[in-house]
């Protein structure tokens, strides 16, 4: 596995050598090309002027900020470069929170870290298990591709989960979800709908998590490959109105009993 940046976790007056790790495999993606129907020949893209209509080359495109409705401010590389904040190439811990404080909306992206070399092991492991001790996670910032993140350091089986977190501003509010309201609900249904999820608790481990719609798509694309002609096996749900709530969630008891 390859690092994709190499710095320092500062802890106070401790400095810890490390480097990080991008914890998503790309590698068993299935992608598509856009191809000519007539001949399977690859699509290009050409940049057109929406004023007039004339394809503008690279070295033409400027970034232009809308301020108001078509009307815009047009930033140069100078003016990005004025901004761009020095990488020191350490990660500052600016205070330490419980985990269950930060809302799952925030977290962005996910990476590993470790020790950078074999004298690092040692202040990395005091780091990581004093974190599992106080059951706290660090929050501090690093700047990758010049631009400054807010990140979330959490330790796991030795080491250290490094959360991208979103900033607030990022967030739509949940206020804003239209036809959201408290309603009254039948205690009795109330009873019966916790006994339906007791009967379908389970750990998070024990569930199946196959990618159905990948491998199906993989069959799809072998059969088209060996020149296999596509039968579609796939029968549509009718999806019925729920008139009895109480016998709904009788039946469903039920056959979640019969399941386990």
């Amino acid at each position: 596995m390859r690092s994709i940046w190499k710095g320092h976790i500062r802890f106070s007056l401790v400095t810890i050598p490390i480097q990080i790790f991008s914890a998503v495999n790309k590698g068993n993606d299935i992608s598509f090309k856009q191809l000519h129907n007539e001949d399977n020949g690859g699509i290009s893209y050409k940049k057109v002027c929406k004023s007039c209509d004339k394809e503008v080359p690279y070295g033409d495109i400027v970034k232009g900020y809308e301020y108001e409705p078509d009307n815009y401010v047009v930033l140069e590389k100078s003016d990005f470069e004025a901004i761009k904040l020095k990488s020191n190439k350490a990660i500052d811990i600016e205070a330490f929170v419980d985990l269950e404080e930060v809302h799952p909306t925030r977290f962005e992206a996910i990476y590993f870290v470790g020790p950078s070399n074999e004298v690092a092991k040692k202040t990395f492991s005091l780091f990581t298990q004093v974190l599992r001790k106080t059951k706290k996670a660090g929050v501090g910032r690093i700047i990758l591709r010049d631009k400054e993140d807010v990140v979330l350091l959490v330790e796991h089986k030795g080491g250290l989960i490094l959360y991208k977190l979103r900033y607030p501003y990022e967030l739509r509010s949940m206020e804003d979800v239209p036809d959201l309201e408290t309603v009254e609900v039948d205690d009795a249904q109330l009873k019966l709908a916790e006994t339906l999820v007791d009967s379908l608790a389970t750990s998070f481990d024990k569930i199946d998590f196959e990618d159905r719609y990948r491998n199906a798509l993989l069959e799809v694309v072998q059969a088209k490959v060996d020149g296999k002609q596509i039968v579609s096996v796939v029968e549509e749900e009718e999806e019925t109105p729920v008139v009895d709530i109480m016998s709904v969630l009788k039946a469903s008891i039920e056959k979640a009993k019969k399941g386990a």
